[in-house]
């Protein structure tokens, strides 16, 4: 249990260097309610749109690609937190984003792949 937790706070870090570098202001790190839990939330500064972002880092392909994990009942979730996200912080009239970021670890290498606009 300890590894998988290791591994994936290294692929969020991998994932907000990755953001930052391309001009996405982090805003919240592991936002979690009663509703769910959102990896990270940040402003796409070119776009002007609130992001909020599921993080799956795999280092291996024993339970399936990154994306799978993401599934309806994850999804469910995912949107109540952001619902409550929302309200929490009296957050209108913006443009909003839901991305789902692949890390890919493999020895000290890794590979990100970020899709965007998943739900």
């Amino acid at each position: 249990m300890y590894f998988r937790r290791e591994i994936g706070l290294w692929g969020e870090n991998l994932v907000c260097q990755y953001l930052e570098e391309n001009n996405y202001k982090i805003i919240q790190r592991n936002f979690l309610c009663r509703q769910g839990e959102i990896d990270i939330i940040a402003k796409d500064q070119n776009k002007k749109e609130l992001v909020f972002i599921e993080v799956k880092t795999r280092s291996n392909f024993t339970y399936g690609n990154p994306i799978e994990a993401v599934d309806k009942n994850k999804q469910k979730h995912m949107k109540l937190a952001i619902k409550y996200y929302l309200y929490k912080n009296k957050i209108k009239n913006i443009a909003i984003r839901i991305d789902v970021i692949e890390v890919y670890i493999k020895k000290e290498e890794y590979k990100i792949n970020h899709i965007k606009q998943v739900l």
